[in-house]
């Protein structure tokens, strides 16, 4: 089992909604014990959250980790700024991309690799709104098509 085992949490399907992913990267996500246990048990809502850089350092912001059920009084706040791993090089990268026009950083899922919590960061460009009309169309056109296949095929 030399495969790195990946256990998909959460995902951010409106930031494929609002915008064009691209590229991506891989990020570490600093968290307290019981936040981690409601990961496991799937509390956790990417929506509405955004990444920034500041002083070097990478930060989510507006991801909500539900309280741990069993947690005592310690919980932490579930809406609380979280920092994330990345290295210098990629940092600086980022930075770079942020600061030219459009571009923002989204998280786009969240997921255990191994045993660690992993984050992947989108570097997106909003979408406009006939952007979004084109892809809904092709969606209903893709879905379409695939009803009438099936039928089809069942003949």
């Amino acid at each position: 089992m030399g495969k790195d085992m990946e256990k998909l949490i959460a995902t951010n399907k409106k930031a494929y909604h609002d915008y064009f992913v691209e590229d991506t990267y891989e990020a570490g996500v600093v968290l307290v014990g019981c936040e981690v246990k409601s990961l496991r048990a799937g509390g956790v809502n990417l929506r509405d959250s955004f990444v920034i850089i500041k002083n070097g350092e990478v930060f989510v912001i507006g991801m909500h980790i539900s309280p741990y059920k069993m947690g005592s009084y310690f919980n932490p706040d579930p809406r609380r700024t979280r920092k994330l791993l990345l290295n210098r090089c990629e940092i600086n990268k980022l930075r770079g991309k942020v600061e030219q026009k459009g571009y923002t950083l989204v998280p786009l899922k969240i997921y255990f690799k191994d045993s660690l919590v992993k984050i992947e960061l989108g570097l997106c460009k909003g979408k406009e709104l006939h952007d979004k009309r084109a892809a809904i169309k092709e969606k209903e056109n893709k879905r379409n098509i695939d009803r009438v296949m099936k039928e089809y095929n069942t003949r």
